[in-house]
């Protein structure tokens, strides 16, 4: 893992590019190379984790964006030539991949917020109408392809105004289960609102231009 490889020169071992490799693995190379990598895995992945916990702001989605970089790493059996080329290397990726999430999250936070969040205390315009129509459509829409499990507890929470508590009493689930549903489920709905408000885009998109198209 961190050897030059016969006939790879210096900027690409650098760059941490992938051996080629045919026939079967010597045993001790495998061995050397899962030594190699524990040695790496256990020297990095606390600094891997702070750099992703902190462009995302979740543990959860931290620890799996480290556990992805090692397995892409691994799974190429990518080349260095020593530990702190595959440390810089690992961090890019995680960095990348972190900050590629926290963009991700940002456009689903603000479709849900869209969808659930609109100031009904504006005047009612016929516009206005019709643009919360559209919304409550999306919705319902997306709701709808939720599994149930996750789409029961969200309506309850949202729709019932009810807190973690009373759902669990419904539905006879503990209250922390109730609060892993309604963040999936949020997570999954705000993803599902998300790819209908692009298609909508295309759409009106679409149309503009043909209208455009039209002879005066």
């Amino acid at each position: 893992m961190f050897k030059n490889v016969e006939g790879t020169s210096e900027e690409d071992a650098n760059k941490g590019q992938a051996k080629e490799k045919s026939g079967v693995d010597d045993p001790r190379t495998v061995l050397e190379k899962n030594r190699d990598f524990k040695r790496l895995y256990d020297s990095t992945f606390q600094v891997l984790f702070r750099v992703a916990y902190r462009v995302t702001g979740s543990a959860e989605a931290a620890e799996d964006l480290c556990q992805d970089s090692f397995f892409r790493l691994y799974e190429k059996n990518m080349v260095f030539p020593n530990p702190e080329e595959a440390k810089y290397w690992l961090i890019r990726v995680v960095k990348n991949a972190a900050l590629n999430y926290a963009k991700r999250k940002e456009r689903e936070r603000k479709a849900y917020q869209r969808a659930f969040k609109e100031d009904y205390r504006q005047v009612e315009t016929g516009e206005g109408l019709l643009v919360k129509k559209e919304i409550s459509e999306e919705v319902q829409s997306a709701l709808s392809k939720l599994p149930e499990n996750l789409r029961m507890v969200l309506i309850l929470k949202e729709y019932a105004e009810m807190n973690y508590k009373e759902i669990g009493k419904t539905l006879g689930i503990s209250e922390g289960n109730v609060k892993v549903r309604v963040f999936r489920a949020r997570e999954r709905l705000a993803a599902l609102l998300l790819v209908s408000e692009k298609e909508s885009e295309k759409t009106a998109l679409k149309a503009g231009l043909e209208e455009a198209e039209l002879p005066v």
